[in-house]
């Protein structure tokens, strides 16, 4: 069953000067050195929103997204194209390549605390979850994260 209920919103995959200077410097903003590994294919990327195709070759890295400072920020780590990639097709939808893929939606308040909204979907109806977490006043952000790793995938915002 889907939701009809939905709320415009804004996906924010990794930011573009973040993966440059990752690019450039080939270590992570922790000086932890960034691993080059070749995709088996379905990797989820953070730099495009999309799944890797078998072959690309790809960045492995810690990433913490942005956050106030409070006891909920975390390091993860993240895959991204080794080269410049165009970025997300759509930054007002959520991405194709993932629907159906269970995840983790962790809502945070204006402090970076994560609020109690947080939930897991099932990844059938992406945007009505989102939808819940946004009709919370207190919610201003929320972090879709891999259900099994915690990995960090991408954020999500009201739009406008």
């Amino acid at each position: 069953m889907t939701t009809t209920s939905t709320v415009a919103f804004r996906v924010r995959a990794l930011p573009a000067e973040v993966l440059d200077r990752v690019r450039t410097t080939g270590v992570d903003a922790f000086g932890n050195r960034v691993e080059r590994i070749t995709a088996e294919g379905g990797d989820p990327l953070r730099c495009c929103l999309r799944n890797a195709e078998s072959g690309e070759d790809l960045l492995l890295f810690g990433y913490q997204p942005p956050l106030p400072a409070s006891p909920y920020r975390e390091v993860g780590a993240v895959l991204a194209h080794a080269a410049p990639c165009a970025g997300p097709a759509d930054v007002s939808s959520y991405p194709p390549d993932w629907r159906g893929r269970p995840q983790v939606l962790r809502a945070y308040d204006a402090r970076g605390w994560i609020h109690d909204a947080t939930s897991v979907h099932d990844g059938q109806d992406p945007e009505g979850a989102i939808a819940e977490l946004l009709a919370e006043p207190d919610v201003v952000q929320v972090h879709s994260r891999n259900v099994a790793w915690g990995c960090y995938m991408f954020t999500i915002t009201r739009a406008g």
